[in-house]
This record gives structure tokens, C-alpha cells and sequence, in this order.
């Protein structure tokens, strides 16, 4: 995996929902000490699965929702009693029930049976930099519990929405990928039992929804479903997933198929020739030790 685009990629985020402004204590003093939380450290796994020289999703619905002109609106306050406050800003709004399709639009304001996924993408597309895939990959111990934590409160969110027979597409994808990355932080086995229902009710709605497969498929066999794992990754890579063939590869190796892993690989260097340096080091790893963990192995590149 070539990770230099993980390096264009937190540059271009300019994350902001995660970071604060410095406190200053009593600042009327030149001598005043300046306290500045530290940097989120930069991302493990590429931010776009789909494709590692484009931006995520998530990135390209805000610049979608910047350009796109604003209707303002006047609310009143809820920690304000009296007082309004005027939204000027696009906000990517998705439907709650009823929708089977992917259905982001942008305004100021979430509407009824609509929720406001701004902040909750954001922090989403955080989690997945560091856990996607197992292991997890934090360079600060403070840093993961501070996901974990945040992360919690998102999956209660998203299950409430979720539970509803009706709950929307969008809502049902966003839950899944919550609960499959809380298990990836081991925060209980009930985000195992979560993730698989999720997956299984958006593949009814859609069995070809390429995220929806890629997911499911290296969710399953990082769980251990190896077997039962390969028709969703085969589904993907057909889809165009990049990801999906270190994944597949990842998923033989996991079997003991030396020769099935080794030919993915083959076929990743030949779709992708600018991963051949990295296809190339993974096939050498297999040859060389026969069986380990694809995301042991890869390392970001500063």
C-alpha cells in the first residue's frame, strides 16, 4: 500500500471537530503558560479504500456542500431561551427511515426523519485512519481511549436510529461500520454480534453495494470467517475496492493458501502499477515466512 497519499490526505483534512484552540491561564502575565493539545498523529490505513489517489467521501460531499449555494435560516436556541442563531453553513444531511440508496443532500438544516451526519462522518472517517482493519494502529495509548470513548457514544447514537425496521441505508452503513470498528478496539463482543446484522440487513437491501461487501467480507474474515469471507472481498475487487485485494490477499494467507495470496497480489500490481513496489515486498513476505498479517507488515511512509 503506498501510504504517501495517507500523508496528502491529513494535510488536505484539516481536522477540526477533534482539535481545541490553546487555553491560556492568566494571560494578563508575560510569563503565562500556553497549553496546546497535541496533533492527532496521522492516519495507518488509507482514508479512500476505493481508491488511494482520490479523497475520501466525506471530503468530497464538504467541498459538494461548500459550493453549493446556502439557504439561511433563523433558529431559536435550545441552551438559549429567547435567543436565535443564524445557520450560513451547508451541512450533509442524510434521511433516517425509509431510503435504500445512499441519499446525502446539503443545507443548513436536518429536516424531519433527516440527521445531520456532519460531525459523525467526520469523527468516523478518524477512526477508520486508525481502525479499520485489526489491529488497530494508535501511537498514543491517550489517543486511542479517546476514541474509544467518543466512539461508544457514536455507536448508542447510531443504534437507536438503526433499530428501526425502517431505518434508512445511510443510517444502517454508518451503524456497521461503527460497530465493526468498536470490535476492532475490542470494546465487546456484542459489536461482533451488531456488525453482522447490520451487514446482513444492507446486503438485503442491496447485495451489491461494493462498500457494503468490502466491509463485510474483511470484517468476516478478520473475525475469523475466513471461508465465508471470500465471495464478499471476490465481489468487491470485481467493484473496483483497491483495498479489497490486500484484504483478499490478507484473507488467503489467514487460510493457508500460499498460491491464491500470491496471485492476488499478482493481480493488485497488474490493476494498480503503482503498488507494484508494495505488492511485490508482500509477495516476498509470503514466500519468505508463509503466513502473517498483511497490516503487521504494512508501515506508513512519513
Amino acid at each position: 500500500m503506498t501510504l504517501k497519499p495517507l500523508a496528502l490526505a491529513v494535510l488536505a483534512l484539516g481536522i477540526t471537530a477533534c482539535s481545541t484552540t490553546p487555553n491560556k491561564h492568566n494571560a494578563q502575565s508575560k510569563d503565562a503558560m500556553v497549553f496546546t493539545e497535541p496533533q492527532l498523529s496521522a492516519p495507518f490505513y488509507a482514508l479512500n479504500p476505493f481508491n488511494y489517489n482520490e479523497p475520501p467521501a466525506f471530503e468530497v460531499h464538504l467541498q459538494k456542500a461548500a459550493a453549493q449555494p446556502v439557504t439561511k435560516m433563523v433558529v431559536n436556541r435550545s441552551d438559549a431561551p429567547g435567543k436565535t442563531l443564524t445557520l450560513d453553513t451547508n451541512k450533509l444531511i442524510v434521511p433516517t427511515v425509509n431510503s435504500n440508496t445512499r441519499s446525502v443532500r446539503y443545507a443548513a438544516l436536518a429536516g424531519d426523519n433527516e440527521i445531520d451526519i456532519t460531525e459523525i462522518d467526520d469523527f468516523l472517517q478518524l477512526v477508520e485512519g486508525k481502525a479499520r482493519h485489526y489491529p488497530p494502529r494508535f501511537t498514543e495509548r491517550q489517543e486511542r481511549k479517546g476514541f474509544e470513548a467518543k466512539l461508544k457514544e457514536l455507536t448508542q447514537q447510531l443504534d437507536t436510529l438503526a433499530v428501526k425496521d425502517n431505518a434508512s441505508f445511510d443510517i444502517l452503513v454508518r451503524a456497521f461500520k461503527a460497530s465493526v470498528m468498536a470490535r476492532n478496539l475490542d470494546l465487546g463482543s456484542v459489536y461482533t454480534t451488531k456488525s453482522m446484522n447490520y451487514a446482513q440487513r444492507i446486503l438485503k437491501i442491496n447485495q451489491d453495494d461494493a462498500e457494503a461487501n468490502f466491509w463485510f467480507g474483511f470484517g468476516l474474515s478478520e473475525g475469523g470467517g475466513q471461508r465465508e469471507a471470500i465471495p464478499y472481498l471476490d465481489k468487491a475487487m470485481k467493484a473496483g475496492v483497491q483495498e479489497a485485494y490486500l484484504s483478499a490477499a490478507n484473507n488467503y494467507i489467514a487460510m493457508e493458501n500460499k498460491k491464491n495470496a500470491v496471485q492476488t497480489l499478482k493481480n493488485y500490481k497488474i490493476k494498480y502499477p503503482q503498488e507494484a513496489e508494495v505488492a511485490d515486498r508482500l509477495i516476498q513476505e509470503i514466500e519468505k515466512q508463509g503466513r502473517w498479517n498483511v497490516w503487521q507488515v504494512m508501515t506508513p511512509k512519513t
